[in-house]
């Protein structure tokens, strides 16, 4: 069977795209920075693995503990809700550790394995802020921006071994757990002047009747996986694809 290695799945996208891979017959190395074994399946397709994306020790243990994988999912992430003035450098550089850099040093340790045997398919889980602005969102809408960079331009040189890479591109998911994880994690104390700018945004936010959820993710990074002409960009969810269509790119 082939194997899929997906990091962030003690929740929200992770947890749906592990469960979509095991119900189709994949095993998967499904990573979470604290291992839970109530979540998955009690399957042999599944190993549960202890991942820091922030951490080189961890990262080469759960390479290690994996094995040959056929496919790399980077969807651990970390949120941040607030203005530029009311961000904590500390915070600022924490987000970027895990959103940028950790799936970046995730890649580049598997990527050899790849190389060598000549196929694979590497995934990174963005956000739709890349396709349209959104306040109180820089510092978020930043990291993904990178990621997507990242992304496109490591496809150039994966592609001379047989290796794709992907983006997906999640729209808001209010099911999901990530908007308050992103506040317990990195705050919100929002700067005085800026107060009534971001609650009116939250609240028209809150009022939108298109979202994401995480099924919806995990079909689109089934997509991105096994169907090699998938397109580099996938917006996912009703709300992602409406900008993107916004933007004159057609949906696929």
């Amino acid at each position: 069977m082939p194997k899929i290695l997906v990091t962030g799945c003690s929740s929200g996208f992770g947890l749906a795209i592990a469960h979509t891979f095991l119900q189709a017959g994949w095993d998967v190395a499904a990573t979470m920075r604290t291992p839970r074994t109530d979540l998955l399946p009690d399957t042999e397709s599944l190993r549960v693995i202890a991942l820091d994306v922030t951490n080189a020790e961890s990262i080469i243990r759960a390479v290690e503990t994996a094995g040959p994988i056929d496919a790399l999912v980077n969807n651990a992430g970390v949120g941040m809700l607030n203005v530029l003035e009311g961000a904590e450098m500390s915070n600022v550089r924490d987000l970027f550790e895990t959103n940028v850099f950790g799936a970046i040093a995730l890649t580049k340790a598997v990527l050899p394995q790849m190389r060598v045997r000549g196929a694979g398919v590497i995934v990174n889980v963005s956000s739709s802020v890349t396709i349209k602005p959104l306040p109180a969102l820089s510092i978020y809408s930043a990291s993904k921006a990178a990621l997507n960079a990242f992304t496109e331009s490591l496809a150039l040189e994966a592609a001379l071994f047989g290796v794709r890479t992907r983006l997906v591109l999640p729209g808001s998911a209010p099911t999901t757990a990530f908007g308050k994880n992103a506040v317990a994690r990195m705050g919100m104390e929002i700067p005085q002047p800026y107060s009534a700018f971001v609650h009116d945004y939250l609240t028209a936010l809150r009022t939108g009747t298109e979202v994401t959820t995480p099924e919806d993710v995990a079909q689109a990074v089934w997509r991105a996986v096994t169907e090699p002409d998938a397109p580099m960009r996938s917006p996912v969810g009703a709300d992602a694809q409406t900008w993107f269509r916004e933007t004159g790119h057609p949906v696929a």
